[in-house]
């Protein structure tokens, strides 16, 4: 039995993933006519159509749909021969592509990243950062190896692990009459004043979800692109937002116009996890940085 070979996968995916052939031949590293007859020996040996062509576009066939999954799945196992087999001699080394949140990378990321290169040299990170929803799409694809994510979100097939919880705090004006004493209940706060996260951000959802357990209403007139925006506009008297608990002793909380109180609702108000594939052939190395983060986040933490 004839079979495909990796090469004839990859330029497969590539294609369904892309809609292009140029686009596709460039992300494989061939040229347009190799990647073409690579294509063409694929549908010969299997007898049938994977793709259909036409001056503007390609578009995969439902079997071709089904077999690209199925390459993919194929490919990360490939991969896994040899990363798996490196990593065992010694854990977290290599590439590893790593996506994070915004509301979670310039609060985690400064703190534990000279920490991490230190304990595992050898480890080479990717970084990508963007919302969770583009960034699923981006592990379900194969783009990144894994997520570090606020939960509760709905995951699909992803495995993941939760590291830790977090509560949130409310930042207020300075001169706010709520911007003094301890923990405040939703119930006191003055919804009609909440900027949050423009929708996207699993935050916002967070956010709405510790503010609505009173059933209260929530009408905002401002959506933020980032925290820091949130933040400028609560110290210019705008309103008031929310923070997570690894923000507050960064220099996002530390702006002479705005006070923080906790919110009093009973936390956790978030988790905070990493989320794979389910065919992701380095989950040790993945229990490994999931210890890792957790700790060093405790460490930075503690020596504040």
């Amino acid at each position: 039995m004839h079979l495909p070979s990796i090469r004839q996968l990859q330029y497969l995916l590539a294609v369904v993933e892309l809609r292009h052939f140029g686009q596709a031949a460039a992300r494989c590293f061939v040229t347009q006519s190799t990647l073409s007859t690579g294509i063409q020996e694929l549908e010969n040996l299997l007898g049938a159509k994977l793709l259909e062509r036409t001056k503007r576009r390609v578009n995969p066939t439902p079997l071709g749909l089904e077999l690209a999954d199925r390459a993919r799945h194929i490919l990360d196992l490939s991969a896994g021969l040899v990363e798996t087999a490196q990593s065992d001699k010694e854990p977290l080394t290599g590439p590893l592509k790593l996506g994070v949140i915004p509301t979670i990378g310039p609060f985690l990321l400064p703190r534990v990243m000279p920490l991490l290169r230190q304990h595992f040299p050898k480890l080479q990170l990717y970084l990508v950062e963007d919302q969770t929803a583009r960034l699923l799409e981006r592990l379900i694809s194969g783009e990144i190896d894994v997520a570090v994510l606020a939960l509760p979100y709905e995951l699909g097939k992803l495995e993941y692990q939760s590291l830790w919880s977090e509560d949130f705090w409310v930042a207020l004006p300075s001169t706010h009459p709520l911007s003094e004493g301890g923990p405040l209940a939703a119930a006191q706060l003055p919804l009609d004043e909440l900027l949050l996260l423009e929708e996207g951000h699993c935050f916002r959802d967070h956010t709405l979800s510790a503010c609505q357990r009173e059933g209260r209403q929530i009408h905002t007139a401002f959506q933020g692109t980032s925290l820091y925006t949130l933040i400028e506009m609560v110290a210019g008297g705008q309103g008031i937002t929310f923070l997570p608990d690894m923000a507050v002793d960064t220099s996002l909380a530390q702006h002479q116009g705005i006070s923080l109180r906790p919110l009093a609702e009973a936390g956790p108000h978030r988790e905070i996890g990493l989320a794979w594939r389910s065919t992701y052939h380095r989950k040790h190395d993945l229990a490994l940085l999931g210890e890792s983060l957790t700790a060093l986040m405790a460490k930075t933490v503690t020596e504040k």
